[in-house]
């Protein structure tokens, strides 16, 4: 049995279901066109519609279409140019081939001809405004993409896989960055290393790396890769994913120097909660509360760090733990790095709400089987943020001489991508298991 092919079928049973709930008939579905720069002829990298690769895994396929038709098999328009300019598709290929009823095209507006039998009033038709033809009017229906949003939380066993492969490609390139850090490499020599290592270019990443040395593992999405190395490299913060037929891995590490051994005792510290949080992932647990529970944690370090002086209780009701920890402890992870419906509250819609002042929490929904979340708590040293503190009521409560002392190490995130499995049963850290098989 094929998981790919189980995985279309599965999709092709929703997909009839979600369209007769929503009164349509047929779903069509763009990959997307490309970009151009404003005033330019010079393309932005293509970014392919997730509900396109979905059900087929071709990434960087523009200007292609797939027709869902009950109780057919799905109808794929496929762009292949007859172009010397660039390097145009390959033949169409692999196991999805022999699934679908596949038609070729030259030119971009051939689509319209090729799928203009399935166009009725009660097509449903998916994409982005501007991938619109003659007679192909991406309408987006809402109803019908909640139903296919809220689906898409729950990863099928082929999805899996590609997950699990996703983390084998990234990891070679963590251990890569780790050593190049080791070495005194910069920034750039670093981000350098991690490419070579997972056979990706800067065109194929699913987000652009983080790599920060020092005080830069300070800023959250630190966007810059400085090109000399800093006088002296204390410890160095990664975060970099890789993709597989369109799955992304999302992983964070922190390293530290030999002989700098208070922030490396902080490092040791968190990980061992981040062990803890990645264990509460179970079906059933709103993910708010994994969220919070963080928080407690976090406190649970600072206080025994002797960072702050107070209860942790107390360090989480008065708020002293969202400047060293201010954003949400993860996300859905898929098609998307951030992948889409964290936050409906049901299939049909509306919207679970975040903790009351957690706004960057981007996750809201109890956990089901199949699902694939980020586990990533931090805890950083963010001027601005300090500044606040440092003028606050709970301010005498904090050793400033500490938070001196590691404010030039910039901060920690160690961030772990983890499947949720069936009541009773422990979650699948796909990271860590990928670590261990390398």
């Amino acid at each position: 049995m094929s998981l790919y092919l189980d995985h279309l079928a599965a999709l092709q049973r929703h997909a009839e279901s979600a369209l007769e709930r929503t009164g349509f008939d047929m779903l069509l579905i763009a990959s997307g066109i490309e970009k151009y720069a404003f005033l330019d002829d010079r393309p932005y990298l293509f970014q392919g519609n997730p509900h396109f690769k979905h059900w087929l895994p071709l990434t960087n396929h523009p200007h292609s279409w797939l027709a869902v038709r009950p109780g057919k098999k799905p109808r794929v328009v496929y762009y292949q140019p007859d172009d010397y300019w660039h390097v145009p598709p390959s033949a169409p290929s692999g196991e999805w081939v022999d699934a679908v009823e596949l038609i070729v095209i030259r030119e971009p507006e051939e689509a319209a001809q090729a799928l203009a039998d399935l166009v009725t009033p009660r097509t449903a038709i998916v994409g982005e405004a501007d991938a619109a033809l003659a007679g192909l009017q991406p309408n987006n229906p809402e109803a019908l993409l909640n139903l296919l949003h809220w689906a898409r939380g729950a990863k099928s066993p082929y999805e899996l896989e590609q997950m699990r492969a996703a983390q084998r490609r990234a990891v070679p390139g963590h251990n890569a960055a780790r050593a190049a850090f080791l070495r005194g490499e910069s920034e750039a020599g670093i981000h350098r290393a991690y490419l070579v290592a997972t056979g990706h270019t800067d065109r194929d990443l699913p987000y652009t790396n983080i790599v920060g040395l020092n005080e830069h593992a300070a800023v959250l999405h630190y966007q810059y890769q400085d090109e000399s190395p800093p006088a002296e490299s204390r410890s160095f913060l990664i975060d970099a994913g890789a993709q597989v037929n369109g799955y992304a891995s999302d992983i964070t590490r922190t390293w530290v120097a030999p002989g700098h051994d208070e922030f490396a005792a902080l490092v040791a510290a968190l990980e061992a909660e981040q062990l803890g949080l990645v264990d509460e992932v179970r079906e059933g647990v709103d993910y708010r509360d994994i969220h919070l529970s963080t928080h407690r944690r976090i406190a649970r370090v600072l206080r025994n760090a002797g960072i702050v002086n107070m209860s942790d209780e107390a360090m989480v009701e008065e708020g002293v733990t969202k400047p060293f920890f201010p954003h949400g402890v993860g996300h859905l992870l898929g098609l998307q790095v951030h992948d889409v419906g964290g936050f409906m509250a049901s299939e049909t819609g509306g919207v679970a709400d975040k903790p009351e002042g957690h706004r960057y929490l981007r996750l809201t929904r109890p956990l089901q089987a199949g699902m694939v979340v980020t586990i990533e708590p931090g805890l950083y040293f963010i001027p601005t943020l300090l500044r606040q503190l440092r003028a606050s009521p709970q301010a005498a409560q904090v050793d400033w001489d500490a938070v001196d002392r590691l404010a030039r190490y910039g901060g920690i995130r160690i961030e772990d991508d983890v499947a949720c499995r069936g009541a009773g049963e422990a979650p699948e850290n796909l990271t860590r298991d990928a670590f261990a098989a390398m």
